[in-house]
């Protein structure tokens, strides 16, 4: 099975738990991302490579891992049985190869990103290409029901809901904030966390940073990238943030995981105005779920309606540093064990085992429409 992904590997939790699922079921994943400047070397567990592309963003790198991944199924597509495409910039040289049966993994919904709000002529040409391709697909995967439902509308299409949790794992054992003192974060304080490998724009980060100053007795920790993390690594030593601001490059999974099971606060923070901001369900919150970490989280839909219904902290109509400030305060009032009994019932409803079987059913559609298209033909 190829397993296509137009990031670098390494920190894919989504698509490492998917390969893990299907290698369960007797498939070999070989997996195919992106060479990047800074890429670790990848270690595992499954084999894969990296296309070297021209440009590392905006439409060339859309155009070069179109013509790289097309090279690539040309050169070696016999090789395979089946492809898995996570996301729509990888979608369209599988299907026009049109050898093999295609699955499809929407990680968001595409063609309402951040980066296509306000730019009509890209957003047009990606609405194209998922109208081509959707009609070619007998179903989809994608990662709320949200999502699914605009999915549903747009194409009458059949979508599958397999949303971003983490495996049950053991606990991670750990003492106190003492995790953070080995990035040089001092442990004296509460420690606000907020952790995302893309802290761009309208996620919520520069709102954090300014909620600082009137959160007195806590640490915030930045741990991920992004346009806003790197405006506050920039900032961290400004007189009004105390030396409380710490910002920690994005980091393998269990060594994120240690830090936020050490963590007193979690954010999640996305603001309104971008339908896939809206309509998201970013993986931390399940994170902090299994962590045990309470939370203050902005009020999209399918996070607030997790939040509030499972009572796993506060909820805020839009992140202004008062609003923020406040919320942080209410948590922490609330002593951390009170907490636990409602994280630990969140974490049996909110798994990878609860919707592995649909990731199934989704590839046994694929298979049996390839298998019953090829016989007409």
């Amino acid at each position: 099975m190829a397993v296509w992904v137009s990031n670098d590997l390494t920190y894919d939790q989504r698509v490492k738990k998917t390969c893990e699922t299907l290698l369960a079921q007797g498939w070999t994943p070989h997996l195919v991302g992106r060479d990047m400047p800074g890429s670790m070397p990848y270690d595992g567990p499954f084999a894969a490579e990296r296309l070297k592309l021209s440009a590392p963003r905006g439409w060339r790198f859309y155009a070069s891992l179109q013509l790289g991944l097309w090279r690539w199924i040309r050169a070696h597509g016999e090789e395979f049985d089946a492809i898995w495409c996570n996301d729509l910039d990888t979608l369209a040289p599988a299907l026009a190869w049109g050898k093999l049966p295609v699955v499809y993994d929407s990680h968001e919904y595409f063609t309402e990103a951040a980066g296509l709000t306000g730019r009509p002529l890209p957003r047009s040409i990606w609405l194209l290409l998922e109208r081509w391709a959707l009609k070619r697909l007998p179903t989809m995967i994608t990662v709320n029901d949200s999502i699914a439902r605009a999915y549903r509308k747009r194409y009458g299409l059949t979508v599958e809901v397999v949303r971003n949790m983490p495996r049950r794992l053991p606990p991670v054992q750990v003492h106190g904030r003492e995790a953070f003192s080995g990035y040089g974060v001092p442990t004296d304080l509460p420690v606000v966390l907020m952790q995302g490998a893309y802290m761009d724009r309208d996620r919520g980060a520069a709102e954090a940073v300014a909620a600082l100053p009137s959160m007195p007795g806590v640490r915030l920790v930045l741990v991920g990238a992004g346009v806003e993390w790197e405006e506050a690594r920039d900032a961290q030593d400004r007189p009004e943030f105390e030396g409380r601001l710490h910002c920690i490059a994005k980091l393998p999974f269990e060594s994120l995981r240690t830090l936020t099971t050490s963590a007193d606060v979690g954010l999640s923070l996305d603001k309104a105005g971008h339908g896939n901001y809206e309509m998201s369900l970013p993986n931390k919150l399940f994170d902090f779920i299994h962590a045990g970490l309470p939370m203050v989280v902005t009020a999209r839909k399918e996070v607030a309606s997790i939040v509030q219904s499972h009572g796993l902290g506060e909820v805020i109509d839009e992140p202004t540093p008062q609003a923020i400030a406040s919320a942080v305060s209410r948590v922490l009032v609330k002593d951390r064990g009170s907490w636990r009994a409602a994280m630990a019932s969140a974490s049996e409803a909110f798994h990878w085992g609860v919707d592995e079987p649909k990731l199934l059913r989704a590839l046994d559609t694929c298979l049996n429409a390839h298998l019953a298209q090829s016989q007409k033909g």
